[in-house]
């Protein structure tokens, strides 16, 4: 037997792709299958269609890590591949020997160690594609994980968010008063895409006052007036596993901090809006000390005459 994938299918792709889809239950892993699998075939038919074989998945690993992708990203795109070649191998399309070379082709492992567990900011976009936003559900969800990771807010905030929260300041949307931890009142800034992933959500829930976020019935309906903290942790995981990241809802507030700080922003602005008490919370956050050898005074141009 030849390798027919190469020969026979991959003039259709979406046929072999069908394949595996059909073997999912999860509507979230289809989606993140699917993208991982098309963008194999669209690397494939560049490189001439080789065939389906551990040297050709090896090759393409190769080209995700020089892309600089994240180890996380590219281990999601080895488990679809692997799970092509066994759907077919299955369907008398793969020879055995060629489907067990693609799934003994090893992941990415990630080297150093993070201060608690966040995402690049890369991560944080895939993270943030995942929802079906033709749906209800995957409007909100989109929306919930915006607030966290453009917020930093913490899953019980973002349960208690009202649409009243959410006004104009200074030209710019803001979240105010929200009460956080220890009943500290805060105004926390938001992004202007946190802000359409939310008028996104309203619009379709027809909600314009109130609780910002509702439980959504799988047929399709809002079925309650407010989601709970541990709703949203679900939701996160739910999200975060089929992204192949292994994180919690907590770790979002994390990766707004991170991304912010990494982006310029300075540690006091990044408290304030994380609605610290003290700035040595933030910097375990950040897994930052102070340095007495770099000083923010050294930065200060000034001599005496």
């Amino acid at each position: 037997m030849t390798d027919q994938i190469t020969t026979v299918r991959v003039e259709d792709p979406q046929t072999v792709i069908n394949l595996v889809l059909d073997g999912l239950t999860s509507s979230h892993s289809k989606r993140a299958y699917q993208k991982a699998l098309e963008d194999f075939y669209a690397w494939h038919i560049q490189e001439g269609r080789p065939g389906l074989n551990k040297a050709t998945v090896q090759r393409y690993k190769t080209v995700l890590q020089e892309a600089g992708l994240s180890p996380s990203t590219v281990n999601l795109k080895m488990s679809a591949l692997r799970k092509l070649a066994r759907e077919a191998y299955d369907n008398g399309l793969l020879e055995q020997s060629l489907a067990n070379g693609v799934t003994h082709v090893p992941g990415v492992t990630a080297h150093g160690v993070r201060a608690g567990h966040w995402l690049t900011l890369e991560e944080a976009q895939v993270l943030l594609d995942t929802p079906d936003i033709a749906t209800l559900k995957g409007l909100r969800d989109r929306a919930v994980l915006a607030v966290m990771i453009g917020g930093g807010l913490r899953r019980s905030e973002v349960a208690a968010l009202l649409f009243e929260h959410i006004q104009q300041r200074d030209g710019r949307w803001v979240i105010v008063d929200l009460v956080g931890k220890g009943n500290r009142v805060r105004t926390v800034p938001i992004p202007p895409w946190v802000k359409a992933a939310i008028d996104a959500w309203a619009l379709a829930s027809v909600f314009t006052t109130g609780r910002v976020f509702r439980p959504v019935h799988k047929g399709g309906f809002i079925n309650g007036d407010s989601i709970t903290p541990q709703s949203v942790q679900d939701l996160v995981k739910e999200y975060a596993g089929v992204c192949g990241f292994g994180l919690a809802a907590h770790d979002l507030r994390r990766t707004f901090a991170k991304l912010a700080h990494k982006g310029g922003s300075g540690i006091d602005q990044i408290q304030l809006s994380l609605g610290h008490a003290s700035i040595k919370t933030t910097e375990r956050y950040l897994g930052v000390e102070q340095s007495l050898t770099d000083a923010p005074c050294d930065h200060i141009r000034i001599s005496l005459l």
